[in-house]
């Protein structure tokens, strides 16, 4: 995973700049607006995150990769951290604190999760509430313990929790690190590493939802959605059509967007280790036999080397991204906007930049932001 690889190139990314404007060119031929990207908030330590509540509050809520979250409220960073488990968080290279998702009934239940790095170096999803009386203020002692998940190596922990349209929580995990996935744990039915999963956290500590793909299999873990990932450190779902995009970072060769249609059963396979992108990676040839799903876009190592999901733009400020989806790159700060036209899907680049984009994150109106884990900042989409 290259999304956060701090020894071999965080280092060489330039500190990022402000002022990012680039013409769209052929996004919307009619538009001469162009988009940039706003600082609204800066003074962040590693970012990694950004998601709302969806209580309408219009807040937003930044993960540190350290294990804190802070509260932009839409003016400023609040003083005090949302969440602070800084004392059972392992963060460092590729691991910490990596994102938090609310629970759709946040508003009534308080009810938040948490995917983060513990001292052992395992993943461990867990719940947390947030307090009653202080609304700002999570309750770190009440965790209580989701999900937990051994990683045999420092790197490619995945990392993403996105609530679907249908209520469950999905979660993203690497193939467990190395490189090349060494024991092709992303194509092992009997582990959890390389794979997206799906769970109903309405039971304890979780339920399996009836429509699991392979719930009655006894050779692959009922909590799999999707198999043959790499290391989805980004995922999204289009808040119109329910359609999920699944950012898979690369070996050393191609970065891949993968998308399941709203309402698809599951159960996809997208090729890791087999295939890179969609190209054979091991073995080197007859690598697709005809189960494998291909990626909707991809790009070479010649235009960046991590690839950062986004989201399908869906708010009102920045009308030429309408219906575009909107991802980038962490290493070489590249931005591009993408949706299927005749004859299939077509990306273009929006932004040139030096900013090492760790995550994308949407407010609960729809508007874009991206964080800039070398330059500790949080950026806004507008037109300008």
């Amino acid at each position: 995973m290259r999304y956060l690889n701090l020894s071999s190139r965080l280092w060489r990314v330039l500190p990022s700049i402000v002022a990012l404007l680039l013409a769209l060119g052929g996004l919307a031929a009619e538009a001469q607006a162009r988009v940039a990207l706003r600082e609204v908030a800066n003074g962040l330590t590693q970012p990694l995150a950004i998601t709302h509540a969806g209580d309408g509050s219009g807040r937003l809520f930044i993960t540190l990769q350290d294990g804190r979250v802070v509260i932009f409220d839409g003016t400023q960073l609040l003083p005090r951290p949302f969440l602070d488990i800084r004392d059972r968080v392992a963060s460092g290279g590729e691991r910490g604190l990596l994102s938090i998702a609310f629970h759709p009934e946040f508003a009534s239940n308080r009810l938040f999760f948490a995917n983060y790095t513990n001292l052992e170096g395992n993943t461990v999803v867990s719940r947390f509430r947030a307090s009653r009386r202080a609304p700002n203020v999570a309750l770190p002692r009440g965790e209580r313990v989701v999900l937990s998940v051994v990683q045999p190596y420092a790197n490619h922990n995945g990392g993403q929790l996105q609530f679907g349209p249908d209520g469950m929580l999905y979660i993203g995990m690497g193939d467990g690190g190395s490189g090349g996935d060494p024991e092709n744990r992303a194509q092992d039915g009997g582990s959890l590493l390389g794979k997206l999963l799906r769970i109903d956290v309405n039971q304890r500590p979780y339920g399996i939802p009836a429509d699991n793909p392979f719930l009655n299999r006894t050779d692959i873990r009922p909590e799999i959605w999707a198999v043959g990932l790499r290391n989805p450190w980004r995922f999204s779902f289009d808040r119109a059509t329910g359609d999920l995009y699944i950012a898979d970072v690369g070996q050393n060769g191609w970065e891949e967007i993968n998308v399941q249609p709203a309402g698809g059963p599951g159960g996809l396979n997208y090729g890791w280790r087999r295939m890179e992108g969609s190209h054979c990676f091991n073995p080197p040839s007859a690598c697709d036999d005809g189960t494998l799903t291909l990626p909707v876009l991809e790009y070479d190592h010649g235009a960046g080397e991590s690839v950062t999901g986004g989201y399908s733009y869906r708010g009102t400020q920045v009308p030429e991204l309408a219906g575009y989806y909107v991802y980038g790159d962490f290493i070489s700060g590249r931005i591009w906007a993408a949706r299927r036209e005749a004859g299939g899907w077509v990306a273009r680049e929006i932004l040139a930049s030096s900013i090492s984009i760790s995550s994308f994150g949407e407010d609960e109106a729809g508007e874009l932001y991206l964080t800039d884990y070398a330059g500790g900042r949080l950026l806004k989409f507008v037109s300008e």
